[in-house]
């Protein structure tokens, strides 16, 4: 009996939180597969240039493989603050991702009218409750700054090491930051981010998806705005 309702509270555990869990263990497939092909792709590239290959776990803590992995959570992250921010001010008329046209939507209400409110809500004071209601933005924002930071460090490895193949020199990474190459990495990711971004915004005024919660309902007029 005792070991049924373990077993029922861990389905129940993972039932509830099972969107973020499946992205996670995406995440992690996904960045086992870089890691993966990217050595492969490494040491052919070493082989082309007659130096010694790298083992996978060399591969791992080389700067090659951070400026793959962290090139790309800047763009995730920067894509996913101005998501936050874009729609805190603007409207989409018809969007499941926008705000309300002409009225005030439920998160517009004083946070402090709501007994069961967090406690930064209830008893923080003006500052705590400021920085509180801005967290997520602040949080991207801060993640993305550092992954920004981490993709020129490990960037201007990688670069480094390319220019020394060729008889070039190494470069810190505030002159890589200046580099051209730099910044095609990055707007090469951001476009495609953006991109993704008003295509789910459109999508959504014209197009269904049965119990996602970023589509209005099936039967939902077109002209509907937010969800």
């Amino acid at each position: 009996m005792t070991g049924r309702r373990i077993e029922g509270g861990a389905r129940t555990w993972v039932r509830l939180r099972a969107l973020l869990l499946v992205n996670l263990a995406l995440f992690a497939l996904f960045l086992v597969g870089v890691l993966l092909t990217g050595h492969a792709h490494e040491n052919d590239d070493l082989s082309d240039h007659d130096q010694p290959t790298q083992t996978l776990l060399q591969y791992a803590g080389s700067s090659s493989f951070g400026e793959t992995v962290f090139e790309n959570w800047e763009s995730e992250f920067l894509q996913m603050g101005m998501y936050v921010l874009l729609t805190t001010f603007l409207v989409q008329k018809g969007s499941a991702e926008s705000r309300p046209l002409d009225e005030a939507a439920p998160r517009d209400r004083d946070p402090r009218d709501d007994p069961e409110a967090p406690w930064p809500v209830r008893r923080g004071s003006e500052l705590v409750l400021r920085l509180y209601e801005n967290s997520l933005a602040i949080a991207f924002g801060i993640v993305f700054a550092l992954s920004i930071w981490l993709h020129a460090v490990t960037g201007a490895g990688a670069y480094s090491e390319e220019q020394q193949l060729h008889g070039g020199e190494a470069v810190t990474a505030w002159q890589y930051v200046r580099t051209s190459q730099f910044w095609f990495e990055s707007f090469q990711n951001w476009q495609s981010e953006f991109l993704a971004v008003a295509a789910i915004i459109g999508g959504s005024v014209y197009l269904r998806q049965r119990s996602s919660s970023q589509s209005k309902p099936v039967h939902a007029p077109n002209a509907q705005t937010g969800d």
